[in-house]
């Protein structure tokens, strides 16, 4: 008898250890899957990013800020700069 009890014990327990290692391998997979969408998601952001600094250079550019002065604000330029220095401090 104690024999039989042995055995249906270490058969519920080979049973369970089994489903367990399903389980995980199921939970494993799912945490990859979810791995992969984040580093794409990352990688978009990355490419934003480098988008978003590439036009932040474009729009600082000294010539395209003069030329929007000009067109946009109908600034000019100073004819003449004179420089008037008066005393020593």
């Amino acid at each position: 008898m104690s024999r039989w009890l042995l055995f249906g014990v270490l058969l519920v327990l080979v049973v369970a250890s089994g489903v367990a290692l399903v389980g995980l391998k199921h939970q494993g997979r799912l945490l990859f899957i979810e791995l992969e969408r984040q580093a794409r998601t990352q990688d978009s952001a990355q490419v934003e990013w480098s988008r978003l600094q590439l036009e932040l250079a474009w729009l600082g550019e000294t010539g395209r800020i003069e030329q929007q002065a000009v067109q946009r604000l109908d600034m000019q330029p100073p004819q003449r700069v004179d420089v008037l220095v008066t005393g020593d401090g």
